[in-house]
């Protein structure tokens, strides 16, 4: 299953439900929306909150549940139900599914019949859609090899070309909790950052996530550092990973800005990805740097194949290492190109507007305009970037008119 799973549970038995809980909550592809000890209150949450899911558990009252499941299925069609049960008597189970019920589960409740079932229900309704397809959701994170190289920028003004495609929903977290910008970029003053994030961890919902989020002009949705340098984020690899999991259920790209310690939160940013950006210019410093880094990542499996190296300011003098030379440095191929065009960027950000308002016909910003439409493609196509190396070919044309 690509997407996250947004998740409601009902069972009155606190011990059970706790289980069920327990169970949940270690599950990344699973977002815990709700829990409920009341039959009779359950529909007015799933009204509420709109899990993809209704876990229902028939035990406490089997006739209660029943009839809950058959509300909830009628009222709410878009929400598929599971039942779970320590009983296994056939008319429980037949009763269950001409009530609206899609999959039936023993309890206690096994990890591999539960991840099963999820599949069966996202291929059931996969198949409801017919030929079109579903969007997942991708998360990009930018890093760079050093400071100044242009990573905030590219996150930024990638976001914001991300975000007018009508199809996209966008967000942006800024992980640099110290010097992070990147609402300074955007001319944003927000009332929330990832500060309120951590301090609420514990009861984080969608809906405060959400209210915990600012929303440019442009589209895209940030959630920003912390306003004051002698704010203290306690927000741990697990509680971010579950914050990701949280967007990935919202947002079509979610795109994470992160800071130069590449410190543990940092890396946990970098598992959670589909694809990390490593910004480099076309110097010593920055190209040594690229094969430290790519040395350091390569002992970590989950980040490794990942990486995609991301040319920033090309050309920005003569004296700049060929790429040809580059390439054999570094042992890798570049995965894009970005032309110089400093004093173009330097107004974009003064101004705190992105480049498609600053300079929407520049080649700089055709090129990460180009970036986006072969990260939407992805998306939309459900290709891999490996899949498209051969494609993006074609995107640099525009560099040679």
């Amino acid at each position: 299953m690509n997407n996250v799973v947004r998740l409601a549970v009902v069972d009155p038995n606190d011990a059970t439900r706790s289980a069920l809980k327990n169970l949940l909550l270690g599950i990344d592809m699973v977002w815990l929306e709700a829990d409920c000890s009341r039959y009779e209150f359950f529909t007015d949450v799933v009204s509420q909150t709109k899990p993809d899911i209704a876990l229902i558990s028939l035990d406490s009252d089997s006739s209660k549940a029943l009839s809950l499941v058959s509300q909830i299925s009628q009222e709410l069609p878009s929400c598929s139900i599971l039942v779970v049960s320590s009983s296994q008597e056939g008319s429980l189970i037949l009763q269950s599914m001409r009530n609206g019920a899609k999959e039936f589960l023993s309890f206690p409740l096994k990890l591999d019949d539960f991840l099963a079932a999820l599949d069966r229900i996202q291929q059931s309704k996969l198949s409801l859609e017919g030929d079109g397809r579903r969007r997942s959701s991708q998360v990009i994170t930018v890093a760079g090899v050093g400071g100044g190289v242009g990573c905030t920028s590219l996150a930024i003004n990638l976001c914001c070309s991300l975000a007018q495609n009508e199809k996209n929903s966008v967000a942006l977290i800024d992980l640099d909790m110290a010097l992070g910008d990147a609402d300074v970029w955007l001319d944003i003053i927000p009332d929330y950052t990832i500060q309120d994030v951590a301090e609420n961890i514990t009861r984080l919902d969608y809906s405060l996530l959400k209210r915990s989020l600012t929303q440019h002009d442009c589209g895209a949705f940030l959630l920003p550092r912390p306003n004051q340098m002698e704010d203290t984020v306690t927000i741990a690899p697990d509680e971010l990973r579950r914050v990701v999991a949280l967007l990935k259920a919202t947002f079509s790209h979610l795109i994470i800005d992160v800071s130069k310690a590449y410190g543990p939160l940092d890396l946990a940013a970098m598992e959670c990805s589909e694809l990390v950006l490593l910004v480099t210019q076309l110097d010593l410093p920055c190209l040594r740097n690229v094969v430290r880094l790519t040395k350091y990542f390569d002992q970590m499996d989950e980040i490794a194949q990942k990486i995609r190296i991301v040319v920033n300011r090309m050309g920005l003098e003569d004296s700049q290492i060929s790429m040809t030379k580059a390439v054999e440095s570094i042992g890798k191929e570049l995965f894009w190109q970005i032309p110089n065009d400093y004093a173009t960027m330097v107004e974009s950000r003064n101004n705190g507007v992105p480049l498609i308002t600053q300079a929407p016909r520049s080649k700089l910003t055709k090129s990460i305009e180009q970036f986006a439409q072969l990260i939407d493609q992805s998306s939309s196509e459900g290709k891999t970037y490996g899949d498209l190396s051969e494609n993006k070919k074609g995107f640099f044309s525009f560099l040679k008119k």
